[in-house]
């Protein structure tokens, strides 16, 4: 159950909130639509429910406040917009990357694309989905870690009528199994059709809470809509007729050759145009909206003599009845007098294969009254009624429900290893990570040969093809922009989004994305070292190929630079919430720390700190294994080189400044 109190959005200079005090509930076992017009404010609500945008007012989740639960994403399933994935990841790598950091098995993938139907689009990208398999994965990846919560906004926007039934479909056997369903549209058609109540806004204000049958009666009026050759001379007639019997109709010319008749029937339509042989192709009864306003009665309107006739139930609005597709030369048949025919059962929604080529059963008219179905010739004859939704009143078995995922019946319990999993499975489902690796490799070699050619460079500095010219070398640029990519790519890509609004700030997550940088930064430097010394023995021989005496030490300060510029990437895309500023915080260290630092480091010492591992040992009064005081002084003579302390420090700043802004969120 959703329960909303008081959501408004903060307003932005002169404009009003785009949410004002809307308060309203979603009960378990039923479908609720939140109804308005673009612009409305249903998006912005969901937002504000989320905890996406910051405002005024707060939702509960069967009693909890979205912060309140220790797993949003097992509680609420959210699909906003597009999959908010990496267009080079497959659909089965997101949605195994989204198992790992949910904490649920990993052949729940496979489960989901088995139910929503895009299985064989497993291995595609996300990049080159279709709209409505987008729909579909939006769908599994709510629906993975089984919550009892839907939220969707817009999740039929831009289907056709097979796929908006199906998903639909998927809604009302989540909502029959106990779920809650929330979805906004702006189709009051389909949230009649679809939904159990409608909720609905207006320039960002309640302005209705009804069930679906009374938004139906009160929100909704019945139409005709017709199609003719002599649509003028038929609107001109149906206006004559009805001033002379003085009654309330409205004719609204539409393109072409359409019209769409208002406080008439179907038969009254008919009998004019036989009376005047005017051919007819179709003639249906149709619900349109009756906009903002709905439900009020105008002053000093006529009654009209016939009553249209509106639905019992939501389920038929937008929905023809009868047509013909012949003229009407002989005794006119009155439509609305037609035999009940026996309705049929609601078909079973099955997902279909994405590409094949089926024919859509019916045309549901949108509610734009200018988009007029067309009836197919062969089926005009038919005039039984087409299958529809079932009603809110029926009792739906699992005959007549789409499938749904199996439940979750065991969890894995917290473990640290699941942010862990889940960042690795991030690093290595896109390849920019490895064409980032070889581009390295390769600037590497070169600039080592190169460096080689031009001779007067230390040996250290030539295996590392670090040129004095340059800042930093290319193995710590690039392992900084890896870094960089670990934060950066969640905020441009939020796969996490769901989970807590924006990517979530706990510290699990931060030391599994530090442990993964640190690992590829490990490989890189080797890798470079490794590539660059044999490139150097290919081409120039054994000379410039050697192991340096100092070997150690040189080796640790090179594994602190590439290893400290790969997690001032990470912390800084982080706080900056940015891959551009993560790298350019990289940069940022030679050019601009290590000059302020050696400039404080610079001139005479008055005292040194010489015995500093002694002190250290009878302080904490621990023995150091293996002759430990040697690797602390090494460490020690590290930090108090200008880069060493540089990078030091700027890794000190960057993670105070992330926990700071941790912090802020948490207290916001």
């Amino acid at each position: 159950m959703i329960q909303a109190f008081g959501l408004t959005s903060n307003a932005r200079k002169e404009h009003p909130p785009a949410v004002d005090d809307v308060s309203f509930e979603a009960r378990a076992g039923r479908v609720t639509a939140l109804l308005g017009a673009p612009g409305a404010g249903k998006t912005a609500a969901l937002g504000l429910m989320l905890e996406l945008q910051q405002g005024r007012g707060i939702t509960y989740f069967r009693g909890r406040p979205l912060h309140r639960i220790a797993h949003p994403s097992r509680e609420v399933g959210v699909l906003l917009g597009d999959v908010p994935g990496h267009p080079a990841r497959s659909v089965r790598g997101h949605l195994r990357m989204l198992c790992a950091a949910a904490g649920v098995p990993a052949r729940r993938a496979d489960e989901v694309l088995e139910v929503v139907g895009i299985v064989s689009l497993r291995d595609e990208r996300l990049g080159s989905l279709a709209r409505g398999m987008d729909r579909r994965l939006g769908l599994a990846c709510a629906l993975l870690s089984d919550p009892h919560t839907l939220v969707l906004d817009e999740p039929a926007d831009a289907l056709s009528a097979r796929e908006s039934r199906w998903l639909y479909g998927m809604l009302r056997a989540h909502a029959a199994q106990g779920g809650t369903v929330l979805f906004t549209t702006a189709d009051p058609k389909e949230a009649a059709r679809s939904a159990d109540r409608v909720v609905t806004l207006e320039q960002g204000r309640l302005v209705a809470d009804q069930e679906a049958g009374d938004f139906a009666r009160t929100r909704l009026r019945p139409r005709v809509a017709v199609r003719s050759p002599h649509a003028n001379r038929l609107a001109a007639l149906l206006t004559k007729e009805a001033r002379t019997a003085h009654r309330s109709v409205e004719v609204v010319r539409e393109d072409g050759n359409r019209l769409s008749v208002y406080g008439s029937t179907c038969a009254d339509v008919g009998e004019t145009a036989f009376r005047h042989d005017i051919l007819v192709h179709q003639l249906a009864d149709e619900i349109g909206d009756m906009g903002p306003g709905a439900g009020t009665t105008l002053q000093g309107e006529v009654e009209s003599v016939d009553e249209p006739r509106v639905p019992d139930t939501p389920s038929t609005a937008g929905m023809p009845s009868a047509c013909s597709d012949v003229p009407l030369t002989g005794q006119p048949t009155r439509l609305t007098d037609a035999p009940p025919v026996a309705e049929e059962p609601h078909p079973v929604a099955e997902p279909q294969p994405p590409y094949e080529a089926q024919a859509t059963a019916e045309s549901t008219p949108t509610t734009n009254s200018r988009l007029v179905p067309l009836i197919d010739p062969e089926e005009s004859a038919d005039t039984r009624p087409r299958p529809r939704a079932p009603r809110p009143s029926q009792v739906l078995t699992p005959e007549t429900l789409s499938p749904l995922p199996p439940p979750i019946s065991v969890r894995s319990a917290p473990s640290p290893l699941r942010p862990l999993r889940y960042e690795l499975r991030r690093a290595a489902g896109i390849g920019t990570g490895f064409l980032t690796g070889a581009a390295v490799l390769v600037v590497s070699a070169l600039t080592a040969l190169l460096l080689a050619r031009i001779g007067h460079t230390p040996q250290s500095r030539l295996l590392a093809a670090w040129p004095r010219e340059l800042p930093l070398p290319p193995a710590a640029l690039g392992a900084g922009l890896l870094g960089a990519f670990a934060f950066g790519d969640e905020f441009r890509h939020p796969a996490l989004a769901a989970d807590r609004g924006t990517v979530p700030r706990r510290m699990g997550l931060l030391v599994a994305k530090l442990l993964v940088s640190a690992a590829t930064a490990l490989l890189l430097a080797f890798l470079t070292v490794g590539c660059d010394a044999e490139v150097l023995y290919l081409v120039y021989g054994r000379e410039l190929a050697q192991v340096p005496a100092d070997w150690l030490s040189m080796g640790a300060s090179w594994i602190g630079l590439v290893v400290g510029c790969a997690w001032a990437g990470v912390l800084a895309a982080g706080i900056f919430r940015s891959t551009t500023a993560g790298l350019a915080a990289v940069v940022a260290v030679p050019i601009l720390v290590v000059p302020l630092v050696h400039k404080a480091l610079e001139g005479p010492a008055v005292r040194t700190a010489e015995g500093f591992p002694m002190r250290m040992h009878k302080v904490l009064l621990l023995q150091w294994p293996f002759g430990g005081e040697r690797y602390l002084s090494a460490a020690a003579r590290m930090i108090a080189q200008p880069v060493g302390g540089a990078l030091a420090l700027s890794l000190t700043a960057l993670l105070c400044a992330y926990l700071l802004t941790t912090l802020r969120s948490r207290v916001r």
